[in-house]
């Protein structure tokens, strides 16, 4: 299912899907709209959309993934033939009078590494630096609150890496369009019931990256980093998968390679957390910060290398190779 197959639900609100310069549309429980243009997001005046209607629509694209949704199960996380997506909230879990509703538009055109520096979300030294990370399979962490543009830097850091090496990329929801020779592409999946009730199991990221490692990958690419994977993705690198990228909810580059030490011992291998967080130390070797302004401007932080981890401080180690209105940038890699 598509987005132009629910539209005949969601009138008055269609012409706002229909704007090419609209990515996302958020409907609050108490009927108000807002909408996200250009990276700002601001509150737009539509008449009253009908609670049936939404509904309906909301129901109808439950069932086209073989979801349900209402009270009983009142959450719906769905990825749309198009590549939209759609979360949904039900009363009771939707506090207001009515459900919540989200839709993230696919985006059919991926910025290219020059046009973020033109958009300036990257400098020039920045997009050098990461350039020859990528071409010196420099394994890479990209980290930062939703919506910073982390998806959108993986893909034209992905652009750069040469078609001679097969690429595993590995998604909760299929988001990457990847323009690449040699890449498979593997999806996780919730559990599941089918029509006789029987409960299909669910295949989580962690699964498929075990999985992955069996397509003989050169790289491997998770869209994004939120369990126990982490460890998995760790030990991949370890055995001879550098030069792999992945990205990371977190407000910092410190905060990221904890964060990532984190999920990690969710695994439950049996190692301390110093151990981990050694390894980690050695085996990622570059972490870019990216945010989001109030003005909704995506914009590159900082580039760190990860030089070691201080037993004595417990701290992560970290180089600046190239920050935000600095003149001290370093645009080698050693």
């Amino acid at each position: 299912m598509s987005l132009d197959l629910i539209l005949p639900f969601l009138e008055p609100l269609d012409v706002f899907i229909k704007r090419p310069d609209v990515s996302e549309l958020m409907i609050n429980a108490d009927g108000r709209v807002f909408v996200q243009i250009g990276g700002g997001m601001e509150q737009v005046e539509v008449d009253p959309l009908p609670r049936e209607k939404l509904e309906q629509a909301v129901k109808r694209i439950a069932r086209s993934i073989e979801e349900e949704i209402g009270p009983d199960r009142p959450l719906l996380d769905a990825t749309l033939s198009d590549g939209s997506r759609v979360a949904a909230a039900f009363p009771p879990c939707s506090v207001g009078g009515g459900l919540t509703l989200t839709i993230r538009k696919f985006r059919p055109n991926w910025f290219r590494l020059e046009e973020l520096v033109a958009n300036g979300m990257l400098s020039e030294q920045a997009a050098r630096i990461l350039t020859e990370a990528v071409g010196q399979r420099k394994t890479i962490l990209v980290s930062g609150g939703t919506g910073s543009g982390k998806t959108t830097l993986v893909k034209a850091l992905i652009d750069h890496i040469p078609h001679s090496e097969r690429l595993g990329v590995i998604e909760d929801t299929a988001e990457l369009k990847i323009d690449h020779p040699n890449v498979f592409r593997f999806v996780a999946r919730r559990e599941q019931r089918d029509g006789d009730g029987t409960t299909i199991p669910a295949v989580a990221v962690r699964d498929l990256v075990k999985a992955a490692l069996r397509h003989r990958p050169s790289r491997i690419i998770i869209g994004e980093v939120r369990g126990a994977e982490a460890f998995d993705l760790i030990d991949a690198v370890n055995t001879g998968h550098p030069g792999s990228i992945s990205t990371l909810h977190a407000n910092s580059g410190p905060q990221a390679l904890n964060r990532l030490a984190s999920l990690a011992m969710r695994a439950d291998v049996g190692l301390p957390h110093g151990a981990i967080r050694r390894d980690i130390s050695d085996l990622i070797d570059i972490v870019v910060q990216v945010t989001q302004d109030p003005r909704g401007q995506r914009r590159a932080e900082s580039v760190d290398e990860v030089v070691g981890f201080s037993d004595a401080t417990q701290q992560f180690l970290t180089g600046a190779l190239w920050k935000k209105h600095s003149n001290d940038t370093r645009v080698t890699i050693a």
